[in-house]
């Protein structure tokens, strides 16, 4: 029996399910987008699967539809992989473990991949069956959104002819999306060398943060683990003479990041010092951000006495003047829309390799000048400290569209179904709808989801009855399409 069998509508939960067996993180999506191919083949559908991955399959239009604009259902087929402390879950190969728990759907200690199972999901279900009226149907799902859009950057739209998208990447239901923030990954390489020294070694590390999706949460005052690494040490200067000899944090700059670690070398005589100062700090954490991370933890493990490399002291500085100066969190709310941040950035992830201090930083901002001022204040840091610096997964900010029929027309049966107006809004994550804006003249753009919680965690659920709900809705979206 699969867990989510007496789950409704049943072929939606059936496909989810289905999917969540094949590993498709980001980077790693050919075995998810065959299985595509296959669900297509199977179902004698007309698809397209280019050289990256991306997907298109088209579905004719049901009987008295056929002079409708095609309509373009879109979403994506990688997932963020993220897992709690200990797991050994292996994303390259293990199946998600899914189970339910007060009317949600999680996966056992990892991300549950519902942004963007879902939509894949969706579409498959409306795709295998003739059930449901509908206008012309191209089903886009493209590969690697989560690490910069890629997939929907290299896409050739020219094999698609519809005039409306409805992106299914939300993640509140009764909201309606109408743009978005565009975004960089700022990249810094920070030239380190190392000596060797002798001491007491020590991992410290930073722990028990919520993280968090670095667009959707970044203006809910959560705390990254890399920024306090930064603080934790530039402080134990003041306290006592160390020597730093790793630093990892984080793994993607689309994630607030939950943890950091480095390794210290300290004599022995420090140890008491070190510890109290781990304590001292956590207590301080945890009152400034009470009521938004009051779960953090600096925490001390002694590991060895040994002789190991360490930064030399102008690569330690040149480390600790980064994480200290580099911009992070929101840096300009919206004058414009209350409550919308405007512009943020994220030191997603840090680490210490052979030879460079690795820095990535997920710029964000529906404003494009201020984007590339925040990456240009990076850029000088990074070059200040003798770095080189790049960006990529650029992707373009999708600005609102003062005259929509389809906006409209999902008001309109939104408000049918359900006795209220839906919230029509921007928001500050990432979506792909502004690539397609650009690439489709005229494209008319809405972006609509089911309810997910604490994306890009493990603790990420999605609420199986607002599946339901927007599954209907979906349904008679196209319905009413005429």
């Amino acid at each position: 029996m699969s867990v989510l069998e007496n789950c409704e509508p049943k072929r939606v939960f059936y496909y989810f399910e289905e999917i969540s067996k094949i590993p498709h993180g980001s980077k790693n999506t050919k075995e998810i987008s065959d299985y595509l191919v296959s669900f297509a083949k199977e179902h004698q559908l007309r698809y397209v699967q280019d050289e990256y991955g991306n997907i298109v399959i088209y579905k004719a239009a049901s009987a008295g539809y056929e002079k409708l604009p095609a309509v373009i259902l879109q979403g994506h087929m990688d997932m963020v992989c993220e897992k709690e402390a200990g797991s050994n879950h292996d994303f390259e190969k293990d199946p998600l473990r899914l189970k339910i728990e007060d009317g949600f759907v999680t996966a056992e200690g990892t991300t549950l991949g519902a942004d963007d199972g879902i939509a894949v999901a969706y579409a498959l279900a409306l795709l295998e069956t003739d059930s449901y009226a509908h206008p012309a149907l191209e089903v886009v799902i493209t590969v690697d959104e989560e690490v910069g859009l890629l997939g929907a950057q290299n896409l050739d739209a020219s094999c698609l002819s519809g005039k409306y998208l409805i992106n299914l990447d939300s993640d509140e239901e009764g909201i309606l999306l109408t743009g978005c923030a565009g975004g960089v990954s700022a990249i810094s390489s920070i030239p380190v060398k190392y000596r060797n020294a002798s001491g007491c070694l020590y991992e410290v590390k930073i722990h028990g943060l919520q993280g968090g999706h670095s667009g959707m949460e970044i203006g809910k005052n959560r705390a990254n683990a890399n920024i306090l690494m930064g603080r934790f040490l530039y402080g134990l200067k003041e306290q006592l003479p160390y020597e730093l000899a790793e630093l990892e944090g984080g793994q993607k700059d689309n994630v607030i990041p939950r943890e950091c670690s480095c390794a210290l070398l300290i004599q022995p005589e420090d140890t008491e010092i070190l510890k109290d100062y781990a304590c001292r700090l956590t207590a301080e954490l945890r009152k400034e951000y009470s009521g938004s991370d009051a779960g953090i933890s600096v925490s001390v493990e002694f590991q060895e006495e040994t002789q190991i490399g360490v930064l030399h002291p102008v690569s330690q500085e040149k480390v600790l003047f980064y994480l200290m100066n580099v911009p992070n969190g929101v840096q300009k709310m919206s004058g414009n829309i209350p409550g919308l941040v405007e512009t943020s950035t994220n030191l997603g992830a840090a680490r210490l390799e052979d030879e460079v201090f690795y820095a990535s930083c997920g710029v964000r901002s529906s404003v494009n000048s201020a984007k590339y001022a925040v990456s240009d204040k990076i850029e000088y840091l990074t070059e200040f400290l003798g770095g080189d610096y790049k960006k990529e997964g650029e992707y373009p900010a999708w600005e609102y569209r003062e005259q929509s029929p389809l906006r409209e027309h999902m008001i309109e049966v939104y408000q049918d179904m359900y006795q209220k107006a839906p919230r029509v809004e921007a928001v500050h994550a990432g979506l792909e709808c502004g690539l397609f804006y650009e690439k489709i003249p005229g494209l008319d753009c809405v972006s609509t989801g089911p309810n997910l919680w604490d994306i890009h965690t493990p603790q990420e659920k999605m609420e199986i009855a607002s599946v339901r709900r927007v599954w209907e809705y979906l349904i008679q979206v196209l319905a009413t399409m005429r």
